[in-house]
């Protein structure tokens, strides 16, 4: 009896701890999590540059619909603005090619308000309110401005950068895109002044 106790405990498995085993799982444990870290950043840059190479919206289609709130609290829907001229602007406080032509903009618009049927928007992309307010007040824009809250705007117009500007017709339709600051308030008007020159 004494023999077969001593057989059934050799034979009885113990388990041995084994550090060199437990450092290679957690290796591999790292190993997948960085793998998947890298396509993930690189699902994400493949479509930063499939929206570049694809450019911006296509003049000639229809305007991207969006709802903007104002800084002041207002929500302005593109969809009801049909049968008014709507002027998108993108900018930001940082952007200093945006300064060129902030003077034009609110000039422009202050030409075109007691109309009644041409809208300026300003959409302010990746930046700060207190620093767009301040902005703002520099340049003295009054036409009606909100953020792009997690540029869902700006993603819809596949922009590439600030200041990029789209002229929207009456019925909702893109009929100019500039990329880069206007050069002049004339060149403003021009574009704005065709639509309504053409409007039924």
């Amino acid at each position: 009896m004494e023999g077969l106790l001593m057989n059934e405990h050799q034979n009885t498995p113990t388990p041995v701890e084994n550090p060199q085993a437990e450092t290679q799982r957690k290796v591999g444990w790292g190993r997948i999590l960085a793998w998947g870290a890298l396509l993930a950043l690189l699902a994400v840059l493949a479509l930063g540059l499939r929206r570049t190479q694809e450019g911006p919206v296509q003049v000639g289609d229809a305007a991207p619909e969006f709802t903007l709130t104002t800084f002041d609290g207002e929500q302005i829907n593109l969809r009801d603005l049909r049968g008014k001229v709507v002027v998108v602007n993108f900018w930001a406080s940082w952007c200093k090619p945006c300064e060129q032509e902030a003077a034009d903009l609110e000039a422009a618009w202050r030409y075109y308000q007691p109309r009644g049927d041409v809208l300026f928007l300003g959409v302010n992309y990746v930046d700060t309110e207190p620093e767009a307010r301040a902005y703002m007040q520099k340049f003295d824009i009054t036409y009606p401005n909100g953020a792009d809250l997690g540029t869902r705007i700006s993603q819809a117009y596949r922009i590439r950068g600030v200041p990029e500007t789209y002229v929207i017709d009456q019925e909702g339709v893109l009929r100019y895109a500039q990329i880069g600051p206007y050069s002049s308030l004339a060149q403003i008007q021009s574009q704005v002044d065709a639509l309504l020159t053409t409007s039924p």
